[in-house]
């Protein structure tokens, strides 16, 4: 980051087990670009078919966390993809609320009414706390859309995120809000590149642009997948290769 470059984030949703490392059941990829004064957001759906790198077979893109953790999840995406990661972020969706109150709340559009888990959402602009914004985030049978109208969700989500990240002025406040969130965040980004985000990337990040994987759902086996074609996949490399020039 020392020289304003553009670089890559893939964000994991995890749902710890108490017996097993638990599956990613969130990922999104960011392509932070300074010099376009913008950050690309999308979901990786999580029921992908794909090649598990390190673990020899094709299966669902989240599995490759439960077999291999966070690296296992990287190589995975990056194969994907082909398009190198360069950092990753990993949250533990059991304190997702709290990193949300840490942040003072969170600012979201909702494109349709629905209750949920003892939650009320209106259509249009909502404000939401921690404890609304994790159920926000996880309501799909409802949907039309199903997983990715969640997933359009999520992005939302991540997008009310970074508009109160990129508003992180100084160091003092980014220490303060790291204190907060320590202990449900695991990332190899360093403390020494965060401030420099503080200090170099936020003015110039202005808007949150956002674009969705095509694909079709698909049992083989008895098993549901997401089924994203070569066409598809050539479409999203290009895209983020175009992104990141």
């Amino acid at each position: 980051m020392k020289d304003a470059d553009p670089f890559t984030v893939l964000v994991l949703g995890v749902d710890q087990r108490p017996y097993d490392r638990g599956r990613s059941d969130v990922m999104i990829l960011m392509a932070v670009n300074p010099a376009k004064g913008s950050v690309l957001i999308f979901n990786i759906p999580r029921d992908t078919r794909t090649d598990i790198v390190g673990h020899g077979t094709v299966d669902k893109i989240n599995h490759a966390y439960a077999f291999g953790g966070v690296e296992m999840s990287v190589s995975s995406v990056e194969h994907f993809l082909q398009f190198p990661i360069d950092y990753y972020i990993k949250v533990d969706m059991e304190g997702f609320s709290s990193i949300i109150d840490s942040l003072g709340g969170v600012a979201v559009n909702n494109n349709m009414r629905f209750d949920y888990a003892g939650y009320n959402f209106d259509q249009g602009k909502l404000n939401l706390n921690g404890e609304e914004a994790l159920a926000f985030s996880r309501m799909r049978f409802e949907d039309p859309k199903g997983d990715l109208g969640r997933n359009a969700r999520q992005r939302e989500i991540l997008k009310g995120i970074l508009n109160k990240l990129i508003r992180i002025s100084t160091v003092f406040k980014l220490e303060s809000l790291l204190d907060d969130i320590g202990n449900n965040v695991k990332t190899d980004i360093s403390f020494e590149e965060m401030k420099v985000f503080v200090t170099e990337y936020r003015q110039k990040l202005k808007k949150v642009e956002q674009v969705e994987i095509a694909g079709h759902g698909q049992k083989m086996n008895g098993v549901w997948y997401y089924i994203v074609g070569d066409q598809e996949r050539e479409k999203i490399t290009s895209t983020l290769q175009a992104y990141m020039e």
